[in-house]
Order: structure tokens, then sequence, then C-alpha cells
């Protein structure tokens, strides 16, 4: 007999059906035990009853168990199905969890810390568990969209012998005599391959800042999802690109996980092809009115970024802004600007839910202005040449951005914390699991 998963049970109704998972739960009701079975298809309930001769009692949650039985349609049992068992094989003894995986809504009840700390047993809990598999969703539409508007996957080095930024919040570590560092981003490698002919490419990848954060929406380690594209007009061309990007990675989470959303009580927008947008210097006003002042001089504070999302969606009805047209001295050297406002660069924030979730820019093609701009902040070009090369020998416009895995997935799902969508997080104290 071959096993199926839970998910495919109610598909096999009247017929004797074998699964394999984990002890969910136990409970007695008068004659009757029950069996909540967990696997990779979600929850099925099992019954053992009087005259089956199956005996539960020696069970305990997160034995792993093998079981056979007949289905048998019950409305009140998940997934509109339960299991009439005829035999249970114990295949692992499991120690009582550390913490209760099984309690509705954990991840709202349990300590992050608690939840971390015991990592390897927390992802088994349902809702936690969803959170990842919604992840694995996004990556895959990010790939596949860009794909099919011809963009090539890359994968570049994560150990760089500069910063990308002018070597400020890198880790610093020692290769073989010398020092290198962990990459702040594919940013140059990203220019280099669209350099190299092929346009248009994107990376998905880890990044690392060493930045001494002790915030809700910061790790020193994550998953960027990065893309750059040649022969673009401006940054609005970029723009336009994520803008369906977006739209799309938000309708494959709608369509492949609608229990996992469920679970999590979160919803997947609809992006109808616009984005509302305010310069910066609108923002700035609208945030004046509004009473509030930028602790951050030519940048966003948390609180701005909040209250333009909520100014977008009573005027706009969208929960998403782009704010475009950043001071050029807060953005980085490689950013291009406007030729009649030099100190106003070509750049923009995707802000959602009250958070800032993207970041891009069109980028300077020029090699004598890119290597003007690089001593501006006292960076040598020389050092540098393995990238500033490529620019010698005819770089098209372009541009890019890069957004970071886990904040969108804790913005789409509403969690409150960037490491709840993390999947073992890095911080200032926190190296394992």
């Amino acid at each position: 007999m071959d096993r199926i998963l839970s998910s495919q049970a109610a598909s096999h109704q009247g017929e004797e059906i074998q699964l394999a998972g984990w002890v969910h739960n136990l409970r007695n009701h008068k004659e009757l035990q029950f069996l909540v079975l967990r696997d990779r298809g979600g929850l099925i309930q099992a019954v053992a009853q009087p005259d089956s001769k199956v005996d539960l009692s020696s069970l305990g949650k997160e034995y792993g168990v093998e079981v056979t039985g007949t289905v048998v349609g019950e409305p009140r049992a998940p997934g509109g199905v339960e299991i009439h068992l005829s035999s249970i094989n114990v295949l692992s003894v499991a120690e009582e969890p550390p913490l209760e995986i099984n309690r509705p809504k954990v991840l709202a009840k349990t300590h992050l810390d608690k939840i971390l700390d015991n990592r390897p047993i927390s992802l088994r809990a349902p809702e936690i568990r969803a959170v990842f598999e919604v992840q694995a969703v996004l990556v895959d539409a990010f790939g596949s969209y860009l794909r099919s508007r011809d963009f090539t996957e890359i994968k570049s080095s994560k150990l760089v012998g500069t910063g990308t930024e002018g070597g400020a919040n890198v880790f610093e570590i020692d290769y073989f005599g010398q020092p290198a560092f962990l990459a702040q981003s594919p940013q140059f490698y990203k220019q280099i391959m669209v350099g190299s002919g092929l346009e248009r490419v994107f990376e998905i990848g880890p990044v690392y800042r060493a930045e001494k954060h002790e915030t809700s929406r910061h790790v020193n380690e994550y998953t960027s999802l990065d893309f750059e594209m040649g022969f673009i007009r401006d940054e609005q061309d970029i723009i336009s690109m994520q803008i369906g990007l977006v739209g799309h990675m938000c309708a494959a989470a709608r369509e492949n996980c609608p229990e996992q959303l469920k679970l999590l009580g979160a919803t997947a927008p609809e992006v109808d092809g616009k984005i509302p947008q305010v310069t910066f210097k609108e923002a700035i006003e609208l945030l004046e009115k509004e009473g509030h002042r930028c602790g951050k001089k030519g940048d966003l504070d948390p609180e701005a970024e909040r209250l333009l999302c909520a100014w977008s969606e009573k005027e706009h009805g969208s929960d998403f802004l782009y704010v475009v047209g950043f001071p050029l001295s807060k953005r980085p050297m490689y950013t291009g600007f406007h030729e009649d406002d030099p100190g106003t660069s070509r750049s923009f924030d995707l802000l959602w839910r009250g958070l800032e979730v993207t970041t891009g820019s069109q980028r300077i093609h020029d090699h004598g202005l890119l290597c003007e701009k690089m001593r501006e902040r006292g960076l040598d070009p020389a050092e540098y040449d393995y990238y500033v090369s490529v620019f010698r020998h005819g770089m098209p416009p372009h541009g890019g951005l890069g957004m970071g895995l886990e904040r969108f997935t804790m913005q789409l799902l509403g969690l409150a914390n960037v490491k709840q969508a993390t999947l073992f997080p890095r911080d200032r104290r926190r190296i394992s699991p």
C-alpha cells in the first residue's frame, strides 16, 4: 500500500489508506481515542474505535508514526474527513516538546526568544511553518516573473575585497592572511553582468550588514531579492518592472497558499498595475502637515514611513507608496541624478503597510562621472578597478533594486518582527541555531 498525504485523504473516502507523520495532538472522548496526525500536507484526525483493538494510550506528542485506516467523512474534522484506524506503527519516540507547538496562535502567544531558542522544534508548529511555505512561494514567483521577462539568474560571490558602499558596516574576515568582507550587496556584480551583454539579471542570495541595531525590522543576515536591467530610459522603467513583479508575487501567494494565509490571518493585496508616487520633497511637506519632522535629515524615519502609508491608503486606497527623488547625498555613490537638479537622485523607496521594503535607482553609467562621484565620497576608483573597468568599455544606462525577502514576507503576513519571517535569524546576540 502506497502512503498518501493528509491533504489527499478526502479524495479517498471509503478506501483504506496509509499515512506517516507526527502525533500533533491526542485526546480521549468516552470510549473513543483521537489522534491528530501532522505531515507536510497538513493535519488529519484519526480515531481508534473500541472494536479496532488499536490502543493510543502509549503514544506521546511528536512521536513519529505510520497509521493505516479507512477514510470516513466527518464535517467537524480538519479537511472534512477522518481516519478510522486499523493499525498504528511507532517509528520514533519523542520527549515532551519544549514549547506548545500545537497551540493556536503560537506566534502571538509565545515569546519570540523561546521560539528562536527552540527553532528546530518550533518550526513544526503549523502556523510557524506556514510562514516559510509562503516565503518559498514568494521566492519562486520572484524568479519566475523575471525569467518570463528575459532576465538571467546569477550567483555572485559573498566574499569580497571591498565594501559595496565603501567599507562601512561590513563584516571583516581573515582570507588567507589578507582582509576580506562578507558582501553587503551583489550590486557591483549585477552591474558588471548588465555590461557583459546579458542586460537583464537577477539574484536571490544572502547579504550581510554589520549594523548594531536592535529593532523589529532588521537582521544582520538576510536574503536579498535583486534585479538590474540595462538600456532603461530612467528609474520609472525599474518601478514599472517592480509593480508587475510585486503584483505577481502577491497573486502567487493568494493562489498557492490560501490555507496558510487563512491560518495566519493575512491578506495578499491585488496590485492593479499602478502604485502612487510622491517626491521626497512632497513627502516631507505631507509629514510636516501631520506635525512630524523626520529625525533623519534627507531620509525617512520609521514613523514617517508609517504616516506616509496611512496617507496613501486614505488618499489612493493603496497600502503601497513610492517615494522618489531622495537627496543624492544620502544615496550610494553609483546613484544617478537629475541633470536639471544635481542634488536630487534618481532613486526611490517602495513603502508597504508602513515600512520600506525596497530601495532602487537608476545608476551612473558614465565612467568619468562614476569616478568623480567615488572620489567625492573618499573612495579611490583604482581600488575598485574590477568594477570600474566595465564602465570604460561602453556601459548602457541601467538601474535596479533590492528588497529583503524576510521583510517582504513580514509585511505580507502582518508579522510583528522580521525575525518571525527569518528561518534562522542572525542579530547582535544570536548566532545559533
